[in-house]
């Protein structure tokens, strides 16, 4: 196909099967690739915004796929699929289900026993998602919409604001936001949350 992307520190390269995913086969930069990703992404965010989303479908494989699907179904044909090769970053190919159904599990037990505060829940959960890296591209935005749709659905709350700022994007926001992300990873969400509301 002959497309070739720089990906910036913290992206996710494409296998060459991936991308032959790609459903606008004009794209040729990753420039265009982010413009018609946001394209889709905001077309999401719009679904999100005007309906009623419960608790238990947020915290569902359903959902968390079905998300994914309507942020990138325009641009990939893999869209809301898990992945089927192994990254250098998230759980084994196999495990993505399993480690999906846990975190869940854990969300539900978290607010039901006000375990952290609010934004906590929905920073963990985003955290543990792109951790987890269910999908082969894409799981930084798509994990913190999830983030978002916990905020405003679950705890009727603002959505974050993620630094104000395109994170696709090589600047010093990009670089704090993966900062944060790798502080979280050792277990410190101190400036994952305070990055949430920045």
């Amino acid at each position: 196909m002959g497309l070739e992307l720089e990906y910036l520190a913290g992206q996710t390269p494409l296998d060459e099967d991936e991308k032959d995913g790609l459903r606008i086969q004009t794209i040729t930069t990753r420039e265009e690739l982010d413009e018609f990703e946001q394209k889709n992404i905001e077309q999401a965010i719009q679904w999100t915004l005007g309906r009623k989303i419960q608790m238990d479908k947020v915290f569902s494989e359903s959902f968390i796929k079905s998300l994914h699907k309507r942020m990138y179904d325009e641009v990939w044909s893999w869209a809301g699929s898990f992945r089927k090769s192994n990254k250098n970053i998230g759980v084994d190919k196999w495990q993505i289900s399993t480690e999906l159904k846990k975190l869940v599990d854990d969300a539900k037990f978290w607010i039901k026993n006000e375990a952290y505060g609010e934004d906590e829940i929905a920073v963990r959960v985003k955290h543990r998602i792109v951790s987890i890296h269910c999908f082969p591209n894409g799981n930084g935005r798509h994990s913190r919409l999830v983030g978002d749709i916990i905020s405003d659905k679950v705890f009727n709350r603002e959505v974050f604001t993620w630094g104000q700022s395109n994170l696709s994007q090589e600047r010093d926001t990009r670089k704090t936001y993966l900062s944060a992300l790798r502080e979280a990873d050792k277990g410190d969400f101190t400036k994952l949350l305070k990055f949430a509301r920045s």
